[in-house]
């Protein structure tokens, strides 16, 4: 990795490298991301309500625990100076105040006429994964 301006470049990730990046959620974290997003589902930031739900309780946006991966993508692996193109994602698990979620990246492919890498991203509680998915990144070639 070069320097804060620029991670990887696509010519040194190789399949089976990863990276992660972990953070305790918050009830300040919920309240800052309901605010960004505009999202104030009641089962995220109304206690009352959220208990009479499946849930027993408030749970954090299933995004907010996606956007650790952008986290891992955009600062760790590839890092800065990546291009996000395409992300999918299963939510398996709510996530809970208190919890701390393990976003984690791994290399799983690379398309070298378009420059794209593709990683497994994976976000985890503990042993159970919360969210699973695959993201295709932009990642810039050496200069």
């Amino acid at each position: 990795m070069s320097d804060d301006l620029h991670g990887y470049f696509f010519e040194e990730l190789e399949a089976g490298m990863s990276a992660s990046f972990a953070k305790t959620v918050t009830e300040a974290d919920i309240a800052a991301f309901a605010g960004l997003s505009g999202d104030f589902n009641p089962v995220h930031v109304n206690e009352e309500f959220a208990k009479t739900t499946m849930f027993k309780g408030r749970i954090a946006h299933g995004m907010l625990s996606a956007a650790f991966i952008s986290t891992v993508l955009g600062m760790r692996m590839p890092g800065p100076g990546c291009i996000y193109v395409s992300q999918a994602l299963k939510f398996k698990a709510p996530v809970r105040i208190g919890d701390t979620v393990a976003a984690r990246v791994e290399v799983v492919g690379k398309v070298p006429e378009k420059k794209f890498v593709t990683f497994k991203t994976t976000c985890s509680v503990g042993e159970k994964i919360v969210v699973d998915g695959e993201a295709t990144i932009l990642v810039p070639s050496r200069p």
